[in-house]
């Protein structure tokens, strides 16, 4: 480093690189294009490092520029939960706590397994946004998240700085709405042969244990709709258009809410939900609580 770091010229940075453009910095700053880029300029030289570089038209960040947004959104967002605090009056602090959430991941497993860090000893602000696996674990690796639940574990040969948590381990069953669940319900699985079915898409890790299941079986089903978000898929379960799947973690929420009726437990085949976390996220209030809850083995038999 070259010289005293300028925060002000940091806040720039961090503009630009969420922008994607020195324009699109400009235009949220109130500032001109010249200016930003300016104050960029400025950056690099303390830092003694180039953080972007052109790709084509478009800007790219450099290996140090990633470095330098990780910590950026760190500092930044930790100015904004002081902001709130003051503003509030808050003095014991809540802590902000950033959850991703794959969107496979049903809305009534999220609420139950992040209910904790809400309902715990420290004050802890949860904000959940949703989004894709991949997407997610790279918001995680930037900082821009706590954590990220999800049904499946960090790949093998991720990057090191993230853990895999079990939280819950739920038996999945099948059900359907009005006179399909007395129809199918009598001699399970037998009668599921030919049955219309709602399945997630292929490569969701649920649908490739059902598919297993029903060749086990020798079931042909006739497979109505595939969906990748799993609250549509039960949506549309609801209104009788097919049987469907649920993880048993969901059973009292789909037979009150969407009024469907249990057909039979799937052996076998279970729903895994996952907490992913950076180490150096470990001991975040939020991370803790959510931890200390977990229920590996909800429901199974």
């Amino acid at each position: 480093m070259t010289g005293k770091l300028n925060y002000k010229h940091l806040r720039y940075f961090w503009a630009v690189a969420r922008e994607g453009s020195v324009s699109g910095a400009a235009r949220s700053l109130g500032m001109s294009a010249q200016t930003v880029s300016g104050q960029i300029s400025r950056l690099e030289q303390t830092l003694g490092q180039a953080l972007f570089t052109l790709e084509g038209r478009r800007l790219a960040l450099t290996d140090a520029g990633r470095l330098a947004l990780r910590y950026a959104d760190t500092i930044f967002q930790l100015g904004e939960e002081l902001e709130d605090s003051l503003q509030q009056g808050e003095l014991t602090h809540s802590v902000r706590f950033t959850v991703g959430i794959a969107d496979v991941v049903p809305k009534t497993v999220s609420c139950r397994l992040l209910a904790p860090a809400i309902e715990g000893r420290h004050p802890v602000r949860l904000r959940c946004l949703e989004g894709d696996f991949d997407d997610l674990l790279s918001d995680l690796a930037l900082h821009r998240l706590d954590m990220v639940l999800t049904d499946r574990p960090v790949p093998s040969g991720a990057q090191q700085q993230f853990r895999s948590f079990l939280l819950a381990r739920c038996p999945v069953m099948l059900f359907g709405a009005g006179e399909l669940a007395d129809r199918y319900r009598e001699d399970f699985p037998g009668r599921l042969d030919g049955a219309p079915m709602l399945l997630p898409t292929r490569g969701n890790v649920l649908r490739s244990q059902l598919d297993q299941w029903l060749d086990s079986e020798g079931l042909r089903v006739d497979i109505r709709a595939e969906f990748e978000d799993g609250a549509l898929l039960n949506t549309f379960g609801r209104q009788g258009l097919g049987l469907f799947p649920a993880s048993a973690f969901d059973a009292a929420d789909i037979a009150e809410t969407f009024a469907a009726g249990l057909i039979g437990h799937v052996p076998g085949v279970f729903e895994h939900y996952y907490a992913i976390t950076h180490a150096r996220k470990l001991q975040h209030v939020g991370v803790e609580a959510v931890l200390a809850s977990a229920m590996p083995e909800q429901g199974a038999s």
